[in-house]
């Protein structure tokens, strides 16, 4: 697993207009899909990668590599921007016209769920998780959500609950029991 380093900065890159994750050592970026205009303040004005941002990006990382479906690094970048989602941007009101209310009697008790929309089924990861909805991070490479609008890979979107369906995966590809 890539460890959180001293080095690592929350940047917002003008020219882009995204939040970027900086690697002073190596002077990497890693380029964020969230918009200037969607950064909390203290995001805006950069910082370093926090105590709260390492906690929080190791316990996703622990988390995703229960399942046997990313590689490390897959999971890495996954993490990093569920907590770049998670603590960086400003709240956002639900859009759950988008996606078929769940019908199943199974509740979902992982973080990683299914949305239906019109168009497709796709996989997200819940990073934030309210009474009535829920903040999710798309990881499909694309999800169509209707004919003008879709999601890209870690973009998110704030639902209503009763459209979180449960990941049906079967369970020879978790790693744990």
């Amino acid at each position: 697993m890539l460890q959180a380093g001293k080095d690592w900065r929350w940047l917002t890159c003008k020219e882009r207009n995204r939040l970027v994750l900086y690697v002073e050592s190596t002077r990497e970026e890693l380029v964020m899909p969230y918009k200037t205009r969607q950064l909390t303040q203290a995001a805006i004005e950069g910082s370093c990668f926090s105590l709260e941002d390492a906690a929080l990006y190791e316990q996703i990382c622990h988390y995703l590599s229960a399942f046997s479906i990313w590689s490390e690094g897959e999971i890495a970048v996954i993490a990093l921007h569920a907590t770049a989602a998670k603590l960086h941007l400003k709240p956002v009101l639900a859009k759950s016209w988008f996606f078929k209310p769940y019908q199943g009697h199974i509740p979902s008790t992982e973080a990683i769920i299914t949305l239906n929309s019109q168009k497709q089924s796709g996989q997200f990861l819940i990073i934030e998780c309210g009474n009535d909805a829920s903040v999710c991070m798309c990881l499909e490479h694309q999800m169509q959500l209707d004919d003008n609008f879709a999601l890209s890979r870690f973009e998110t979107i704030k639902v209503l609950n009763d459209r979180v369906n449960p990941i049906l995966i079967n369970q020879s590809q978790l790693k744990r029991a």
